[in-house]
C-alpha cells in the first residue's frame, strides 16, 4: 500500500474524479477527508465506501471559494487525523453558456472556486504538511487550461491555464519538503459533462486517439502516481490525461 496510514484531503469529492480519487486512496491505504459544498449525501456515501474498505474517513463541508471555509476544512481534518500529508485540490466548476452572455459574478466564482481556491487549500494546508516526510500536493487542471476548446468555457479555461501556472510557482516555493504536481484530464465520463448534447459528444469522441472519453478512476490513477513516491523526482509538472486528443 503506497498510502499506508497517510492522510489525505480531496476536495469536491463527494462525485466524479474527486470521488474515485478519494477512494483509489483509501485502497492505498490512505484516511481521507471527504469534501462537498450541498450535497452531504454522496460525501457521506463516499466515507462510508471508505470505511468498508477499513480505512477512516470524514466528511467536510467547505466552499473553497471561502477562506473561512477552508480554514475550517483544514482545522477540522487535523482536529480528528493530526496532521495532512496529500492534498488533492479537485474542486471545480464551469458555465457553458456564450462568453458575452457570462456575467461578470459568474466569472468571479469561476475563478474564486476554481484557481483561488487552490491557492487557500495550499495556504492553510501547508503549514500541517511541511514536516511530513513525502508531502505532496495535487492540481487538478485541465486540458482546456493550455488549448481552448471553446470561446463558452472561457472563464473555465482561464482558470485552470491559471492553475498550471500556480503548480509550477507553488513547486518552487515549496521545494525541498513539498512536491507540487498538477493532472490536466480532458473528457471524461462525468456529471460534469452528462448534459452535453450527444452530437457533441460523438465529435469530440472522434478526436481522441482512444476513441472514448476517459473513466475517473483512469485520473485518479494518474493522481495517485504523482503523489506517491513513485514520483518522488517529480514536480512542478503537469500529466496530461486525455486518451491522445487531437
Amino acid at each position: 500500500m503506497r498510502f499506508k496510514d497517510k492522510i489525505v484531503i480531496v476536495t469536491g469529492s463527494s462525485r466524479g474524479i474527486g470521488r474515485a480519487t478519494a477512494i483509489a486512496f483509501a485502497r492505498e491505504g490512505a484516511n481521507v477527508v471527504v469534501n462537498y459544498v450541498k450535497n452531504k449525501k454522496a460525501s457521506d456515501e463516499v466515507v462510508a465506501e471508505i470505511k468498508i474498505l477499513g480505512r477512516d474517513a470524514i466528511s467536510v463541508q467547505a466552499d473553497v471559494a471561502s477562506e473561512d471555509d477552508v480554514k475550517r476544512m483544514v482545522k477540522e481534518a487535523v482536529q480528528h487525523f493530526g496532521a495532512i500529508d496529500v492534498l488533492v485540490n479537485n474542486a471545480g466548476i464551469v458555465w457553458d453558456i456564450p462568453i458575452f452572455t457570462k456575467t461578470v459574478e459568474q466569472w468571479e466564482r469561476t475563478i474564486r472556486v476554481n484557481l483561488i481556491g487552490t491557492f487557500l487549500c495550499v495556504k492553510y494546508a501547508v503549514p500541517h504538511m511541511k514536516d511530513r516526510t513525502g508531502a505532496s500536493i495535487l492540481n487538478i487542471s485541465s486540458t482546456s487550461g493550455i488549448d481552448s476548446l471553446s470561446p463558452d468555457s472561457a472563464d473555465y479555461d482561464t482558470s485552470k491555464a491559471g492553475v498550471i501556472s500556480l503548480t509550477k510557482n507553488l513547486s518552487q516555493a515549496l521545494a525541498p519538503n513539498i512536491r507540487v504536481n498538477s493532472v490536466a484530464p480532458g473528457w471524461i465520463d462525468t456529471e460534469i459533462n452528462k448534459d452535453l448534447p450527444k452530437e457533441f459528444i460523438e465529435s469530440e469522441t472522434q478526436k481522441i486517439a482512444l476513441k472514448r472519453w476517459g473513466r475517473p478512476e483512469e485520473v485518479a490513477k494518474a493522481v495517485l502516481f504523482l503523489c506517491s513516491e513513485d514520483a518522488g523526482f517529480i514536480t512542478g509538472s503537469m500529466l496530461v490525461v486525455d486518451g491522445g486528443y487531437r
